[in-house]
């Protein structure tokens, strides 16, 4: 079953996007990941969950939380 999955990540440097895109491809049953780095959102699809893209990302030492849609 494909996901998609949003996380809201700090992404302050070349470094940062460097460490976040190592840990999530070390995620199995991925197949497309983008990283955003004016929204500090990466997104993530395929066979995936919130807590497996936070999780990841928590292990490599960056913050991330699940990216809130708001509309006004």
């Amino acid at each position: 079953m494909t996901n998609v999955v949003e996380v809201k990540v700090g992404l302050h440097c070349d470094e940062c996007i460097k460490k976040i895109l190592k840990a999530i491809k070390k995620i199995e049953d991925i197949e497309t990941y983008n990283v955003d780095k004016q929204l500090n959102k990466v997104i993530v699809t395929g066979n995936v969950t919130n807590e497996e893209v936070i999780g990841v990302l928590h292990k490599a030492g960056k913050n991330a939380t699940v990216w809130e849609n708001v509309q006004c």
